[in-house]
């Protein structure tokens, strides 16, 4: 996915990390999906707009970097289950797109199917930008980020090496997470805070 120099990077902000919570019996209580925001030369794209309840730490995250829900000019939601898109009426100026595997949504933006939780569960793969070129001349590192919707819900989920619990398809989402490990850099999950899987 490389870019041309010229080009600006995306760069990844993640505005709300994702939680679950169980009971003693392992049951999910509740389920709030991680938001992303990703700067790309199309505008700020939003990456799953989170639960009911979620809406003040997400309007605090944006202004706390300088943008208002206005600014949002596209929205992807991993999948349609609501506790990822739930939100997506704060933020009406906005698109909300429905791309397909491989799909550019913009430069250094890709959509990457990965069913398994669910039919339509897609994860977007993004070429970001690390730190900016430097005045040597130096390009800037770049990390391969995959905001993994619920195809790699926790970091417990690749460190045991098991699919989501909720699950229609379990082969196809063992591939999918499989795909995602291969892949990134760095996951964003679904339901928990980022993490890297290569230094």
């Amino acid at each position: 996915m490389g870019m041309r120099p010229d080009k600006m990077l995306p760069r990844v902000f993640l505005l709300k990390p994702g939680s679950i919570l169980r009971d003693q019996g392992g049951n999910i209580l509740d389920a709030r999906s991680s938001v992303t925001l990703i700067k790309t030369e199309r505008g700020w794209i939003i990456v799953d707009t989170g639960q009911v309840g979620d809406e003040e730490e997400i309007l605090k995250a944006l202004a706390d970097l300088g943008l208002e829900k206005s600014d949002i000019d596209i929205i992807v939601n991993t999948h349609s289950h609501p506790d990822h898109c739930a939100n997506n009426r704060l933020f009406s100026r906005a698109k909300t797109i429905y791309p397909k595997d491989g799909e550019l949504i913009a430069p250094g933006v890709r959509a990457l199917a990965t069913p398994g939780h669910s039919p339509d569960s897609i994860s977007v793969l993004v070429d970001a930008a690390i730190h900016p070129p430097r005045g040597d001349g130096t390009a800037p590192a770049t990390r391969i980020v995959v905001i993994a919707g619920d195809a790699l819900p926790t970091l417990g989920n690749f460190q045991k090496k098991v699919p989501p619990a909720v699950h229609y398809d379990r082969a196809l989402a063992v591939a999918s997470m499989n795909k995602i490990i291969a892949i990134a850099d760095v996951v964003i999950p679904g339901h928990d805070r980022p993490f890297s899987l290569r230094e």
